[in-house]
C-alpha cells in the first residue's frame, strides 16, 4: 500500500485562522475513514504550529490534491505543504 506523509507548516500568527478552519479541517480529514493512519498538529511548544498526516492514497497525485484541498490550506493557514511518499518499518505489524 503507497502511504504519504503531508507535512503543513503553519504562517506565523494563524492561531486564530487555524481555529476557526478546525471544524470543516476535521470533518475534511475524518472522509478518510480507514486510509487515515495518523493525523496531528505539529507543536511549538503547546501550540499547534502545522500538520502531519501520514494516508494510504493510490498515487502522489491523489496526495497532493487532498493536500490542496484541505480546508486549511484552502484558507492560506500554511506557510508550507510537502507530500512525500513514506514507508512504515516499525513497529512491525
Amino acid at each position: 500500500m503507497p502511504l504519504f506523509a503531508i507535512y503543513c507548516v503553519d504562517k506565523k500568527d494563524s492561531q486564530e485562522l487555524r481555529a476557526a478552519t478546525r471544524p470543516e479541517h476535521l470533518d475534511y480529514v475524518a472522509r478518510l475513514g480507514d486510509r487515515l493512519l495518523a493525523a496531528g498538529p505539529l507543536l511549538d511548544g503547546d501550540r499547534a504550529a502545522g500538520s502531519l498526516l501520514i494516508v494510504d492514497f493510490p498515487d502522489a497525485a491523489a496526495a497532493e490534491a487532498f493536500a490542496a484541498g484541505d480546508p486549511y490550506n484552502k484558507a492560506g493557514l500554511f506557510e508550507n505543504v510537502r507530500v512525500t511518499g513514506w514507508r512504515k518499518v516499525l513497529p512491525e505489524a
